[in-house]
């Protein structure tokens, strides 16, 4: 038995195409049903549900045999040796230090202040400022995280941004972009030799699903 583990929301939504692309069928639905494990049209393959944050985790130690996780819980929670065979390009989005309207960042950086940063990437903040020589104080939370300009709490925030549609609606603007995010397929390298030719057929089978997804939204 092959288990792939996956979070609920934008990445389970956006790995349904490249599973079905590739033959696999996830024969229930995590919003209509309260298991945590799920069934696919593969007798050999089943689907576990965790948080996101919790993918890599449950891959290192053997709880699942591969899993798909944004590179932002990779580099923020560290990779612990999992191998990374594919990117999958799905769940795109971008990290970027935002500010309330009207903050002028560009001086505070180029002066050296010290900012104050909330955010839930702490390692990847703290990377991102030292390489600019900015000094910085990170406070870290795990929602809302626009409302820590607002409120006074921080200067700017690193978070997760698609639309940018949250940023505005609450008077923010985004002012560097950090890196680019898209979900990666990792797997455990014990699984990797012990099930190899199971889990490589599904490597193949999701890069297969990879290349035929992107050649159909080049034609769209």
């Amino acid at each position: 038995m092959i288990t792939l583990a996956l979070s609920k929301g934008r990445i389970f939504d956006d790995i349904l195409p490249l599973l079905r692309t590739a033959g696999i069928e996830v024969l229930d639905d995590p919003e209509k049903s309260r298991k945590l494990i799920l069934d696919t049209n593969q007798p050999d393959l089943r689907v576990v549900l965790v948080r996101a944050t919790d993918v890599p985790t449950y891959v290192q130690y053997g709880g699942a045999d591969l899993g798909v996780v944004g590179k932002d819980t990779l580099l923020e929670s560290g990779s612990q040796g999992l191998y990374q065979p594919l990117d999958l390009q799905i769940a795109k989005c971008r990290i970027s230090v935002a500010v309330r309207e009207g903050f002028d960042y560009a001086a505070a950086v180029r002066q050296g202040s010290r900012l104050k940063v909330a955010t839930k990437y702490v390692a990847i903040s703290r990377g991102f400022f030292a390489t600019k020589g900015v000094h910085v104080d990170l406070i870290k939370l795990y929602g809302s995280m626009e409302l820590a300009p607002l409120t006074g709490l921080a200067d700017a925030i690193v978070d997760l941004v698609s639309t940018g549609s949250t940023l505005r609606a609450n008077h923010l603007v985004e002012v560097e972009r950090i890196m680019d995010i898209s979900s990666l397929l990792v797997v455990n390298q014990t699984a990797l030799k012990l099930k190899q030719a199971p889990i490589r057929k599904l490597i193949d089978a999701f890069s297969s699903a990879c290349r035929l997804v992107a050649a159909k939204g080049q034609l769209a």
